[in-house]
């Protein structure tokens, strides 16, 4: 069997279903093949696109996803997309095409050293320089992508490789990787310490999503009666309207997260990451709290300065062992958790939002009255993505789709293609900005060609507005290549690429635009001219010397 089929045969046994690419000289033997093949070949418009999308397939279906590339540029356009999928631990296989085994060094027509170039931002990676050696890259990148934490995996394919014969035989070898370690050797003091506190916190991260662990983050929760907070990448991991979930925590997260995170005499952070967006200065609780880390990835541990008990799990069976080790155990803390809810009563975001010019907190209130199990949410990065987070009424895992760790702009539309491909039945809504949208613009040909439709609901403000907000409030207004001139009319581009839109320029119209866009079934771009002068306020900025930015937040605890 050629190389080039062996590959596909090897995917095709593990279910792939999609692959999202664009072809160059290098590759041609696989695209030959995805012919005769079971797998969809998606045919972006930009690799970096390809990785997004990859990325998305795996946040919204836990599968990884797959994505294709040339040699050279398109090896270096995957770049991005790639170190996004990393530094949120989404696992995915990234192929490569490469020059031929004898011209490897030697300048050839698009030749990249691939394989350097995507260690860092990689778990693992491969080149393979003999034929025999395919089957067995692929098997272990399969299960290293997925194993421990999750994470993308490299594979360079010189062009000769793909061309070479395999014996069939060895496609059906078996291969093994090294199995994780765990140490659980401090679960007993983990329960000593949240039996002695009287007022922890639980910090339930994006780990916990991975592990498919939010019932056991719940029932944890309720055994011990302790609130919840979220990162970012935690979002949907326990639903919205738990009463014991605080809401989002972060550089503009929810002033209850905030509240109850600070008063905390213990921390126990479950796949988070303890970066400086959710806990600073402004964040940290007093000295004396101690923090129980559990973590499938032992270098996340220490990034605090805390006295703490670290716990090298899954945080699936961590979690439900801290639980039955707590179950029967009185955890009343009705002071604690009455304090908490009256913190949590005080944010009243939907109120008074019925005027001109759009606050964006309104679309985000109207999507909320749309939101259901059966509808997926992604964003780009910007003000736009922290207004999701704020606001949104997140209730399952794999429902929030965001770019946490590399805060890439550009995100938001190819990853909902993603989504779309992992869950066609689901209704799929990109939140994106105008800054970030036309960094991807050009997939909306995707989407409509390919028949991945998804609404694009655009926050229009003219501006970078992230960056202006920055400028605006730490900068004395010194606006610096943050004005994106006369914008285009996005609706008219919809429409020339085969899509939908509609523009909105009132309050009162922004929730029936919504319900038409998703209800038509088609690529829809929806293009609310927001107020530009808006930001995403509160604001907990990472100087201690400036002090949290309320701005219009509408909190008031009880």
């Amino acid at each position: 069997m050629k190389g080039s089929r062996a590959l596909l045969k090897m995917l095709e046994d593990r279910d792939v279903e999609y692959i999202f690419g664009y072809p160059g000289a290098t590759v041609i033997p696989i695209y030959d093949e995805i012919i005769d093949s079971s797998i969809r070949h998606v045919l972006v418009r930009h690799e970096q696109c390809a990785a997004h999308m990859a990325d998305a397939f795996a946040r919204a279906s836990g599968i990884p996803g797959v994505c294709l590339s040339t040699s050279g540029p398109g090896v270096t356009n995957l770049v991005t997309g790639i170190a996004t999928a990393y530094a949120d631990s989404s696992p995915m296989i990234a192929l490569t095409g490469q020059v031929g085994t004898s011209s490897l060094g030697l300048g050839a027509f698009q030749e990249i050293d691939a394989y350097s170039l995507m260690m860092p931002i990689t778990k693992h990676g491969y080149r393979v320089l003999t034929p025999h050696k395919l089957p067995h890259v692929l098997a272990e990148a399969w299960d290293i992508c997925r194993s421990g934490r999750p994470g993308p995996v490299h594979i360079d394919l010189p062009v000769d490789q793909l061309n070479a014969e395999i014996d069939v035989e060895a496609l059906h070898e078996g291969y093994g990787i090294k199995p994780v370690r765990t140490d659980l050797s401090g679960l007993e003091q983990a329960v000593r310490w949240i039996k002695e506190a009287a007022r922890p916190v639980i910090m339930s991260g994006g780990g916990v999503i991975s592990a498919e662990a939010g019932a056991e983050v719940v029932r944890l929760a309720e055994t011990a009666n302790i609130p919840i907070v979220t990162p970012l990448m935690g979002l949907g991991s326990v639903p919205w309207d738990h009463p014991l979930n605080m809401g989002p925590l972060g550089m503009h997260g929810r002033m209850p997260a905030l509240d109850t995170f600070r008063q905390a005499d213990l921390i126990i952070a479950i796949g988070t990451r303890f970066s400086e967006r959710t806990y600073s200065p402004h964040t940290k609780p007093d000295s004396g709290c101690r923090v129980i880390h559990m973590d499938i990835d032992a270098t996340e541990f220490g990034k605090h300065d805390r006295e703490s008990v670290d716990l090298l799990c899954d945080a699936k069976e961590g979690t439900r062992r801290l639980a039955d080790a707590l179950y029967g155990c009185p955890g009343s803390r009705t002071d604690w958790v009455g304090a908490a809810e009256r913190c949590k009563a005080g944010c009243q975001c939907c109120n008074d939002l019925d005027y001109e010019p759009i606050n964006p907190r309104k679309v985000m209130c109207e999507l909320n009255e749309l939101i259901d199990d059966d509808m997926i949410i992604t964003t780009d990065v910007g003000q736009n993505q922290m207004w999701a987070m704020h606001h949104l009424r997140i209730g399952r895992p794999r429902q929030f789709l965001s770019s946490g760790g590399m805060g890439t702009m550009g995100f938001g539309l190819p990853a909902a293609l993603g989504a779309k491909a992992a869950k066609p039945e689901k209704d799929v809504v990109a939140i994106v900005g105008d800054g970030g949208l036309q960094m991807v613009i050009q997939e909306l040909a995707t989407s409509v060609t390919e028949e991945l439709p998804v609404v694009i609901c655009l926050l229009n403000n003219g501006w970078l507005g992230m960056v202006r907000q920055h400028q605006k409030l730490f900068w004395n207004a010194r606006y610096s290549g943050v004005d994106l001139q006369e914008p285009p009319d996005f609706c008219m581009i919809a429409k020339a690429y085969g899509a939908r839109g509609i523009r909105v320029d009132k309050a009162g119209e922004v929730g029936d635009a919504l319900k038409e866009a998703i209800a038509c079934g088609e690529t829809c771009l929806v293009d609310i001219r927001v107020d530009c002068e808006a930001d995403i306020t509160p604001m907990i900025p990472g100087n201690p010397s400036i002090p949290v930015i309320m701005g219009d937040c509408p909190y008031r605890p009880a």
